[in-house]
């Protein structure tokens, strides 16, 4: 079954299209279908996840699958949040994105001089997963999942995206980009919200 992924982020297609594989579930980029994003007005992942399923299967004429997530660390007031993604600006890279959340707990005093990951830099990733089987779906399915760390001032890894390389898993001993591929999928926000979904998809289309 064609659904079309309301995003253009190239991880979140891989990370997605691998986890939903064993469904027989054909992801097309909503790029590739020539849709642009939806404008992301929700002050919560929910109802961002709906807003752009909803453009994008509008659009299409297809199911849609929407996947809003980002990083909230506590002491920074659970910031950046639904903003993860343009913390720095709208057109923020990556190194933009962490660079400033370093900063900010560099300025309160969270991040030590050695930048070691502790108590006071606790955060955690959340995903929420809505799917739409048409744009008036009064039912979606919707599914989430939490995965918490501490941030660290020592980037390390190379796989993942976006806050991977400062994610630092206290109980792997490992920052989240230093995961394979396979271990990420297993255990992370994005993981836990598909496998959840994968729950609900039995009867979905009937």
């Amino acid at each position: 079954m064609r659904i079309v992924l309301a995003s253009g982020n190239a991880g979140k297609l891989k990370e997605l299209g691998e986890l939903l594989a064993p469904h027989a579930l054909e992801l097309i980029a909503q790029g590739a279908l020539g849709i642009k994003p939806a404008a992301e007005t929700g002050c919560t992942f929910i109802e961002n996840a709906l807003m752009k399923a909803r453009h994008a299967s509008r659009e299409s004429g297809l199911p849609a699958l929407a996947d809003d997530s980002g990083i909230s660390v506590a002491a920074l007031n659970d910031a950046p949040g639904v903003y993860s993604a343009r913390y720095a600006g709208p057109d923020a890279t990556d190194r933009d994105n962490n660079a400033r959340l370093l900063a900010a707990l560099r300025e309160n005093g969270s991040l030590d001089a050695d930048q070691a990951p502790s108590a006071r830099t606790r955060a955690h990733y959340d995903c929420v997963i809505v799917l739409l089987r048409h744009p008036e779906d009064p039912a979606p399915l919707i599914a989430s999942g939490r995965w918490y760390g501490q941030i660290t001032g020592h980037p390390a890894g190379s796989h993942g995206f976006g806050y991977d390389p400062f994610f630092w898993l206290p109980e792997q001993g490992r920052t989240a980009a230093q995961l394979s591929p396979e271990e990420k999928n297993r255990i992370s926000h994005r993981g836990q919200a598909v496998q959840a979904l994968r729950l609900q998809l039995e009867h979905a289309f009937e």
